[in-house]
C-alpha cells in the first residue's frame, strides 16, 4: 500500500473512530430515527430551526413550562436510576456515542443535550457534540464545540485526541506537513494525560506512520495491542510491519 493510498485509508478509519471509540457500555435496543441515518448537514440545519434539540445546549432556547416538567422528570429520573446527575450524564454520553456509531445522529444529538441537561460542567459533552458535527462533515464547527470544552476543562484528553483527528484529516486533504505536527502535538498531550486511551494509542502510531517514524509508530501500536488493540484493523497493522519491519 503506497502512502498516499494509505493516508486516504487511515483518515477513513479515523473517521470512524472518532465516533466509535466512546466509553458506551450501553447499547439501544432499537433506533429512534433510522431516517437521520441518511441525513446531510444542509438538511440538520433546516430541521434545527424547529427542533431545538438538534443544536447544541438545545441552542440556549427558552423553554415552556411543560418542556421544564418534562426536563425534571428526566433529571429525576436518571439520579434514581445511577444516583446522581453527574453519573446519570456520563451513562448518556454513553448512549449518544452507541447511537452516533449506528449513524443515528439525531438521536445521538437528544442524547448529548440530554447529558448537558443533567450535568452542565461535563465537558465530555462537548466531546459529542464535536462527533456530532464531524459525522456532519463539518469539521469547523466540530472544533467550535471542543475548543469551548476545553476552555472549561484544558485537560479533556478525549477532547483533545478528536480535536488532533481534525488536524489529521486536514493533512490528508492539503498535504500540509504542519497539520501532521500538530497532530503528534496533541495527541502527545492526550497522552500525558491519559497513556491507557487505545484510541489515542492508535492515531499516535498512525500519525508517526504517516510521519516516517517507525520507531514511535510501532511503540504506540503495541501499548495500544497490549490494551486489547480495539480501534487497530488488520490493514494498519499489515501496512505497518510492511513499511516497519
Amino acid at each position: 500500500m503506497n502512502i498516499r493510498a494509505f493516508i486516504v485509508f487511515t483518515v477513513t478509519v479515523l473517521s470512524t473512530v472518532i465516533i466509535s471509540c466512546g466509553n458506551a457500555q450501553t447499547t439501544p435496543k432499537t433506533s429512534s430515527d433510522a431516517s437521520s441515518n441518511e441525513l446531510k448537514y444542509p438538511q440538520w440545519e433546516e430541521q434545527a430551526k424547529t427542533n431545538v434539540r438538534l443544536l447544541p445546549k438545545y441552542g440556549n432556547r427558552s423553554k415552556t413550562e411543560h418542556q421544564k416538567e418534562a426536563d425534571d422528570r428526566l433529571i429525576d429520573s436518571y439520579v434514581n436510576q445511577h444516583g446522581s446527575r453527574t453519573k446519570g450524564s456520563e451513562v448518556l454520553i454513553s448512549i449518544g456515542f452507541e447511537y452516533l456509531y449506528r449513524k443515528d445522529i439525531k438521536t445521538a444529538m437528544y442524547r448529548f443535550n440530554q447529558a448537558w441537561l443533567l450535568d452542565s460542567l461535563n465537558t465530555d459533552v462537548y466531546w459529542g457534540y464535536g462527533a456530532v458535527y464531524f459525522s456532519l462533515k463539518q469539521p469547523a464547527l466540530a472544533m467550535t464545540q471542543y475548543e469551548e470544552g476545553l476552555s472549561i476543562n484544558p485537560n479533556n484528553s478525549r477532547i483533545i485526541t478528536d480535536k488532533a483527528t481534525i488536524y489529521m484529516a486536514e493533512y490528508q486533504t492539503t498535504n500540509d506537513e504542519n497539520k501532521l505536527k500538530i497532530a503528534i502535538s496533541l495527541l502527545t498531550q492526550s497522552y500525558s494525560l491519559n497513556p491507557n486511551d487505545q484510541n489515542t494509542l492508535f492515531k499516535l502510531s498512525t500519525c508517526h506512520f504517516l510521519n516516517n517514524d517507525c520507531v514511535n509508530a510501532k511503540k504506540y501500536y503495541n501499548e495500544c495491542m497490549r490494551l486489547g488493540g480495539r480501534p487497530v484493523s488488520q490493514a494498519y497493522t499489515m501496512a505497518l510491519n510492511e513499511k516497519c519491519k
